[in-house]
């Protein structure tokens, strides 16, 4: 693992400064117009924002909230916290201003920095019940101008006043970044809080950095790749990716102009380097079978003809394996038909390296995109450990693993199969939580992940699910729900599911469908809906899911330590699961045992052998009000398979 000794992020930047000072740093599409910010002229920004923070009292082991969408500015505040020895904190720009009161009251903050209007009146919100926010920095001044609250200013003006501060204090800023140290404190990261209140994860300089130049020289990634940044700032994907990398490798952050553009903006930008989690792959995957479904015949079967060569050795031409002269040949007049076309289409020509985390990603799902040419691969990592744990070298790639232990970092399992991590990239401290951290480290400096994991022949790490959610059927077989889950996730017609069997003599599962996949499957077929409810209970869309359902079965039955946790009965949930109630996480990880909670009505009534259950549930929508949905929702019963016999050892 590279060294980092003495080095920190404002460090870091003005290295670059130095080094490649008209390299472009960030581009953002503003109306859609790319705008370029050189290594040099970030400099000047960041230089310019830490001294008007400072000029506002902001001062070293301050915290500052950070909330919006991806934007350079953003970026830029979280290195001038970091300039004046302070630490940002990002907090997910969809999270209703209740869900923010907490973080903003836990990491005591004062001061922060926003991204429009929007999040400007969640803050003022805020100030009812949490006062002590004293001042908020605006990046977009659209429909500021009648705001008269004295703690607002824009950030145009907070720069105004950093230059003045910056001459009126002539080395200032030189000192405060000379005054900080690898071990202070870079960023809080709070955790999704599937089980509780978040966490704020407490990072050094020295850990983040040992992660970003470690995924960096691991994949020899240069000053000339590109990135688009579009996942949310508080996530630690987007930290490593978007700001750790980055900031190792000096390449070039893109942010998209708004959530809606970030297709078309990927296609414009063309990256050399991307990230997403695997429900993105998904969703792109689930767009092309729904074109494809609509295109003529002849484009259709010359689709799935070459699909069918792909997989028999797309993946193998990858990773330089040897294949047949035949095959060969038609993989490279499917190239010319197909495969370049549709990674066009997907804005992942230039891609010379994929990576998702953040769940497990189906085999299929991850065999599809290498088989078209694009060098996907998985990783695994989590907030406590900078998202930098295992990493999948190049020609060692395994469809059911997350790859071996990165540079640096040592991996081992307990007795009990849990995934145990000492590494340069470990969290500090759960902030004001010294319970948690001594809970959460051992006496040997072993991170305890929470998931479940095996080793397999080659020393491959494959995480199974969430150690406390592995439990076991009333027969004694192992039961992973994620697993499972996950398998009906593969399908594009299944959003969400969550399946249930924990001292159960069966599994039993709820199904979100995928209202767009299903919605183009039904009017294709001239069924007609009247909404996400309507089609959800439709005889039609439930014949579909058992389809799916008893697919995943027939799968599970082919491998004998899962063949016994086959879904015996399923229903279609009449609302999608959804982070606004609690149902997920902001990173759209299950919330199971609230979903249990919850719906143990509709529990009960899959374990009774019932046919219906009816349910009223109440719903937030995203003006804040709220509102009951209601169904009679009809209970599926699925074929399940005789399971293979376990093979000798």
């Amino acid at each position: 693992m590279v060294q980092t000794n003495g080095l920190t992020f404002p460090r870091q930047l003005l290295k670059h400064g130095e080094e490649r000072p008209h390299k472009p740093a960030f581009r953002e599409k503003y109306l859609g117009i790319w705008q370029s910010w050189t290594w040099s002229q970030v400099n000047e920004e960041v230089r310019a924002l830490a001294c008007g923070l400072a000029s506002l009292g902001f001062q070293r082991g301050m915290n500052l909230a950070i909330v919006g969408d991806n934007r350079p500015r953003l970026y830029w505040s979280m290195l001038a916290a970091q300039a004046l020895g302070g630490v940002p904190v990002p907090l997910y720009q969809d999270a209703p201003a209740a869900d923010m009161s907490y973080v903003l009251e836990n990491a005591e903050i004062h001061f922060a920095v926003v991204e429009d209007q929007e999040q400007v009146d969640k803050m003022l919100e805020l100030k009812e019940s949490y006062p002590g926010i004293a001042h908020i920095a605006y990046d977009d001044e659209r429909g500021m101008r009648h705001y008269t609250q004295p703690e607002l200013i824009s950030f145009a003006r907070l720069q105004e006043l950093g230059r003045a501060y910056d001459k009126a204090h002539p080395g200032f800023y030189e000192d405060a970044v000379a005054a900080g140290q690898p071990s202070d404190h870079a960023i809080i990261l709070y955790t999704s809080g599937t089980t509780g209140k978040p966490k704020g994860v407490c990072q050094t300089h020295a850990a983040l950095l040992s992660a970003g130049f470690g995924g960096t020289g691991f994949e020899k990634l240069t000053d000339a790749e590109n990135v688009l940044s579009y996942l949310p700032m508080a996530w630690v994907g987007d930290c490593l990716f978007s700001f750790a990398q980055a900031m190792s490798a000096g390449f070039t952050v893109n942010c998209p102009e708004s959530a809606d553009t970030v297709m078309t903006d990927l296609r414009e930008i063309g990256p050399s380097y991307y990230f997403a989690p695997p429900r993105i792959f998904e969703n792109m995957l689930t767009q092309v079978m729904i074109r494809m479904e609509d295109a003529g015949a002849v484009k259709r079967r010359m689709f799935h003809h070459f699909m069918d060569v792909a997989r028999r050795c797309g993946a193998e031409i990858l990773d330089g394996k040897p294949v047949a002269l035949g095959d060969r040949i038609a993989y490279a007049i499917g190239k010319v038909l197909v495969y370049g076309p549709l990674k066009n289409v997907l804005g992942l020509s230039r891609v010379r390296v994929a990576y998702t985390a953040g769940a497990a990603i189906g085999p299929d799902l991850f065999r599809f995109y290498r088989s078209i040419g694009v060098n996907l691969k998985q990783f695994y990592g989590s907030t406590e450990t900078c998202a930098y744990i295992c990493l999948q070298p190049d020609g060692q790639i395994k469809f059911d693993s997350v790859g071996l232990p990165a540079p640096g970092v040592d991996v081992q399992l307990a007795p009990n199969g849990e995934v145990l991590v000492k590494s340069p990239t470990l969290m500090h401290c759960y902030y004001k939580r010294p319970d948690a951290t001594a809970e959460a480290i051992d006496e040997q400096g072993f991170f305890h992940t929470g998931d479940a994991g095996v080793f397999d022949q080659d020393g491959h790490l494959r995480i199974i699910d969430r150690a406390a959610d592995v439990g076991k059927l009333a027969g004694g077989a192992m039961f992973a729900p994620n697993y499972i889950e996950n398998k009906l996730k593969f399908f594009p017609h299944i959003k969400e599911a969550v399946a249930f069997g924990h001292e159960r003599d069966k599994v039993c599962a709820f199904i979100n469908i995928d209202m767009e996949a299903v919605g183009n499957w039904a009017e294709r077929r001239g069924i007609a809906y009247s909404g996400y409810t309507d089609l959800a209970g439709l005889p039609q869309t439930r014949e579909l899911i058992r389809e799916c359902v008893e697919k995943v079965n027939a799968d599970l039955a082919s491998e004998a330590l899962m063949g016994e946790t086959q879904i015996h009965r399923f229903l279609v949930l009449h609302k999608e699961l959804d982070p606004d109630d609690d149902e997920l996480t902001r990173t759209r990880k299950v919330r199971r045992k609230f979903i249990a909670e919850k719906y143990g009505v509709l529990i009960d009534a899959l374990y009774s052998g019932k046919s219906s259950q009816f349910i009223e549930t109440l719903v937030k929508f995203e003006d804040g009000r709220t509102g009951m949905v209601s169904a009679d929702l009809q209970i599926v019963d699925a074929k399940t398979f005789p399971v293979v016999a376990q093979r000798a050892a």
